[in-house]
């Protein structure tokens, strides 16, 4: 197994940013949606559900009701499934309330190809028809390869292909930060 090596290159957000970003998205999510009362949010995993969890919080401190949450995987939905050599640990999608008519928000850390919000999109259809999906991330990398664009967009990094983005969030990581990393060869 060949794996990749990264090496820290600049710290792009810290703990206080990353709360100020997600407080902004959260009221821009009620500014756009004229409210929270039909919006859900889904998180696509893995730190996208902490990061919906977190704009959950912020979207209630403001509109003063409770907001859905949801959880989703997206592994059987990638169009690389069958061309994986390491096996993907699949977790389980927990979306515990009808999408019908609703406004989704999928959250995610990074966008970076599209890819993995194509299959996000087809998933979340499996569940029934919303009113709108919206995407929100808290880092847009840019490098698409499929016409998506985040609708709440915490801060664009532009980045080259030879560059990582790497979000710690620290519910996983024990710390909250963006660092923009290279390959190490």
């Amino acid at each position: 197994m060949n794996e990749m090596k990264f090496k820290k290159k600049k710290l792009i957000m810290d703990e206080a940013m990353i709360k100020r970003v997600l407080k902004r998205i959260a009221h821009e999510v009620v500014e756009k949606n004229k409210g929270a009362e039909k919006v859900v949010l889904v998180g696509i995993r893995s730190r996208g559900i902490y990061l919906a969890e977190r704009l959950t919080k912020y979207i209630e401190e403001i509109e003063k009701i409770s907001v859905p949450v949801g959880v989703l995987d997206v592994s059987f939905y990638r169009d690389d499934v069958a061309n994986r050599i390491i096996p993907h640990r699949v977790s389980k999608t927990e979306i515990p309330f009808d999408v019908s008519g609703k406004n989704i928000l999928l959250v995610d850390d990074v966008l970076f190809t599209g890819r993995t919000v194509r299959a996000a999109l087809d998933a979340v259809m499996d569940f029934g028809r919303p009113a709108s999906i919206q995407l929100a991330v808290l880092v847009d990398r840019g490098h698409r390869e499929l016409p998506i664009r985040a609708d709440f967009v915490g801060k664009n990094i532009p980045t080259s292909q030879k560059e990582r983005v790497w979000v710690n969030l620290k519910e996983e990581d024990g710390v909250d930060s963006v660092d923009i990393c290279e390959d190490i060869d």
